[in-house]
């Protein structure tokens, strides 16, 4: 069974989710922000084995330490889909807007489309491409623990702001409609900032998507 921990990094607090299998505690980091210490701390306190990153899409608050964590440990990163290359080339430049320490340039190691697959030892994800507030976010479902890692997507009560470059309204609620309910109303999810909700609950009574 897939297990998770989050936690809030940056100034942003934003919602970085550690995920394992439980049988064999190989580990993701999903959206590494920065923080990186309390990040690693969590990982040894719960002796899990941390050998993937995976990237709900490129804003500095969720990868702004994705580069040095790969470097550091020698890991991959997964994610997220090409639409967000330009995001990425752009981290510099968000460090300094947002005011975040340098972030270090990275290359994913491998991208991510719509319908992929990732494996956490006994553990498979589901990546659904969900563009909107990021042409290439992407979002992880894990059926057997009706869990979705959903980023920037949906909030509790909310949704994702589409004012960015590359965002747009429109592309932003068919992401949500069209691909997030279809996983389920008792489907828990965890935003990219906030507490948890599920797609039940913000079906009923989220004022941007609710009714839909």
């Amino acid at each position: 069974m897939l297990r998770y921990h989050t936690v809030p990094v940056t100034a942003f607090q934003q919602n970085c989710s550690i995920v394992w299998c439980d049988e064999t505690q190989a580990a993701a980091v999903i959206d590494p922000g920065g923080d990186l210490p309390q990040i690693q701390a969590e990982v040894a306190r719960r002796g899990l084995k941390l050998e993937q990153i995976w990237l709900t899409h490129a804003h500095i608050d969720h990868a702004g330490g994705t580069g040095t964590l790969a470097r550091e440990l020698g890991l991959p990163i997964i994610g997220p889909h090409p639409g967000d290359q330009f995001w990425i080339d752009g981290l510099p430049q968000q460090s300094v807007h947002f005011g975040f320490p340098p972030a270090e340039p990275f290359a994913p190691t491998r991208w991510l489309h719509d319908g992929d697959t990732l494996q956490l030892g006994h553990s498979t994800v589901r990546v659904r491409h969900t563009p909107g507030h990021t042409p290439g976010h992407v979002v992880f479902f894990s059926p057997e623990a009706k869990r979705c890692f959903v980023g920037d997507v949906l909030f509790a009560g909310s949704i994702g702001r589409t004012d960015f470059p590359g965002g747009d309204y429109d592309t932003l609620i068919a992401s949500i409609t069209e691909r997030l309910w279809p996983m389920g109303d008792d489907t828990v999810f965890i935003p990219g900032h906030g507490p948890e909700s599920s797609f039940g609950r913000e079906r009923r009574s989220n004022p941007f998507v609710g009714g839909t």
